[in-house]
């Protein structure tokens, strides 16, 4: 017969019988495992076929995935690849510029409910995920079973305590990636490259969720299986790729453009235009730190010569003035008009800006015309005097293909 304390025991402790930090630790490996699981395998290998990993591995994350989260592989690919495709406009699964910082962090995954019953986003943008026999009669047919061993796995091993564990389990991806990710990663954050949206990086270490946080990175480069770009970012999911790699586990097939620079070229050619298209996002951050530079010298000098600048001119100039024009908000734009006629010098360079990203921009255009244009920027630049776009012009003449 069991006895009351036996079960008084068990439900204290479970069958391991573990103390309070051993089961915080087990809790913060398997809620890790999970975040690599999404990251490794939903993101980067299904959603954006930037990886491979061996058919082993990616049964594991699936039955880990159908354990932890519930979630169905087909819906979370086809509902972050619309996010990429419709991203920041009303079609959006789940843009806070759209529904509201708040919506998005405490709601992120009723958002994605939501879109995961849009039949149309499914068909659409689901193309090559798994449609195997278990696919199809396990994890997407029994999505709820998972989630419902796994608690009586968390109960059995911890007792009462197990409930704990298992709910921090469920809210796990809910909170980081629906809500964090999604939510932060689209608000708040720095910003390495002018991506067309308003994606941050939330740190430069991502370490929590794998290195999801670097996520204006990602972004910018959505193909790429590393996050990190700058030698003080840490992409932890990158570590574990490369573990994976060393023992043929998983096959990196594509990460971010390596800029090459060399001796100046007399004049920019046809290499030249394709090496500044490849690498623009770096381009274009270079340029906005020459941006930077000068507008703190233009501006120390306005105020030498005594002018009264409103104070909003200043954050106005650090915040928007390297922008693209679409990201600046239009209750900014009049306090940069102002701040551009009272320095020509910064007029010149933000127009100068927006010439060069037309290069890219420009469709209709064919390559010698688009050459053409680049020359003659370079040309202007050279010609004006100011000496951030005479040295920017160099640098464009120094880049070469990788």
């Amino acid at each position: 017969m069991v006895s009351w304390q036996s079960v008084l025991d068990w439900a204290a402790g479970g069958i391991t019988g573990w103390s309070w930090c051993q089961i915080v630790i087990f809790t913060l490996v398997v809620t890790h495992i999970t975040s690599v699981s999404v990251t490794l395998y939903l993101h980067r290998a299904q959603a954006h076929r930037a990886l491979e990993v061996h058919p082993a591995l990616a049964h594991f994350f699936r039955f880990w995935l159908w354990l932890t989260t519930g979630m169905s592989t087909r819906e979370w690919v086809a509902i972050h690849r619309k996010h990429h495709a419709k991203c920041e406009t009303e079609q959006d699964p789940h843009s806070p510029q759209v529904f509201g910082i708040k919506k998005v962090m405490w709601e992120g995954a009723e958002l994605y409910r939501a879109e995961a019953r849009n039949a149309e986003t499914l068909r659409k943008f689901s193309h090559g995920t798994p449609d195997d026999w278990l696919e199809r009669n396990v994890y997407a047919r029994w999505s709820m079973a998972g989630v419902s061993a796994m608690l009586i796995v968390d109960v059995a091993l911890f007792g009462l305590p197990g409930l704990a564990v298992w709910a921090v389990q469920m809210a796990w991806i809910p909170f980081w990636a629906a809500g964090v990710v999604n939510g932060l990663g689209h608000y708040w954050g720095y910003r390495n490259f002018e991506a067309q949206d308003a994606s941050r990086n939330l740190t430069p270490w991502g370490v929590v969720i794998g290195g999801e946080e670097l996520h204006n990175n990602h972004h910018t480069y959505p193909t790429s299986a590393k996050f990190s770009v700058k030698p003080y970012e840490f992409d932890l999911g990158w570590l574990y790729i490369r573990l994976l790699q060393a023992v043929g586990l998983a096959k990196v097939k594509k990460v971010p453009p390596r800029l090459v620079t060399g001796a100046p070229k007399p004049e920019a050619d046809v290499d030249t235009l394709e090496s500044l298209i490849a690498n623009r996002y770096a381009m274009m951050a270079a340029y906005a730190r020459s941006v930077k530079r000068t507008s703190r010298a233009e501006l120390a000098r306005i105020r030498a010569l005594g002018a009264q600048v409103d104070a909003r001119l200043y954050r106005a100039a650090r915040r928007w003035l390297h922008r693209d024009v679409e990201q600046v908000p239009p209750a900014e734009q009049a306090q940069l008009a102002q701040l551009r006629q009272l320095s020509p010098v910064l007029d010149q360079m933000v127009q100068m800006r927006e010439e060069l990203r037309q290069l890219w921009l420009s469709t209709s255009l064919s390559r010698d015309q688009l050459l053409e244009r680049l020359q003659q920027w370079c040309r202007k630049a050279e010609a004006s005097g100011i000496g951030a776009l005479q040295e920017f012009a160099r640098q464009l003449r120094r880049i070469r293909a990788a």
